[in-house]
């Protein structure tokens, strides 16, 4: 389920067209194994930011099948450090990074991103955080140092289905902890003095923060 009207999403899906061929068929494998990628419609807002931006660097949090990684390289060209805590995932991200010929520019890294973010010395011009969205706050406060002046930090998943906006969303109530901590995580970054944040309700929602280091 969108978080927006069904119909409207719909129509929208139907402007999407893949400009890379394996991608196409990277996006179609995941959609038909449920395996969760970047939806199309925050695939056409992150391409219309990576093509504004135009990063150097990229640094992403959440590789699953390298999907996305994949993506950012071909919309423009840029270096990708990603981590994925799933081994499995790993593996099948190595493949198909290889597979589209992206290998020289995506570095995946293997392990809990709390622990490999520690290890990382790196400045990156985009973090993009798409993993365990009980641990979006931690993801974000160790990915800050990495950032410089005007760095984006972008947030996949913040509405989770709805469920971050209503209970009514979380019909068995099965996810109460992990609505809880998205709920604190979005009021605190609306309140940071050094970063500028806008949520969209495309997609899954998404979060957009400019970080502003200088006084």
């Amino acid at each position: 389920m969108n978080i927006t009207n069904e119909i409207i999403s719909s129509y929208i899906d139907g402007l999407y067209y893949a400009q890379n061929d394996k991608l196409k068929d990277l996006r179609e494998y995941a959609e038909a194994k449920g395996v969760p990628i970047i939806l199309k419609d925050t695939e056409n807002l992150l391409a219309a930011v990576l093509k504004l931006k135009k990063p150097a660097k990229i640094l992403e949090i959440g590789t699953a099948i390298g999907y996305s990684s994949s993506f950012f390289v071909d919309c423009c060209g840029c270096k990708v450090t990603t981590i994925e805590a799933d081994m499995e995932s790993y593996e099948s991200a190595v493949n198909n990074i290889r597979e589209m010929g992206f290998e020289d520019n995506i570095w995946v890294l293997q392990g809990k991103a709390e622990d490999v973010l520690k290890e990382i010395d790196d400045v990156f011009d985009i973090v993009f955080i798409d993993a365990s969205k009980s641990h979006y706050r931690e993801f974000w406060d160790l990915s800050l140092p990495m950032c410089h002046d005007e760095s984006l930090i972008i947030c996949d998943n913040v509405l989770m289905k709805g469920m971050t906006a209503s209970d009514e969303f979380d019909t068995r109530g099965r996810y109460k902890t992990s609505i809880r901590r998205m709920r604190e995580f979005i009021a605190y970054i609306n309140e940071l003095d050094y970063a500028d944040t806008v949520i969209l309700p495309i997609g899954d929602g998404v979060s957009i923060s400019i970080i502003s280091k200088e006084d």
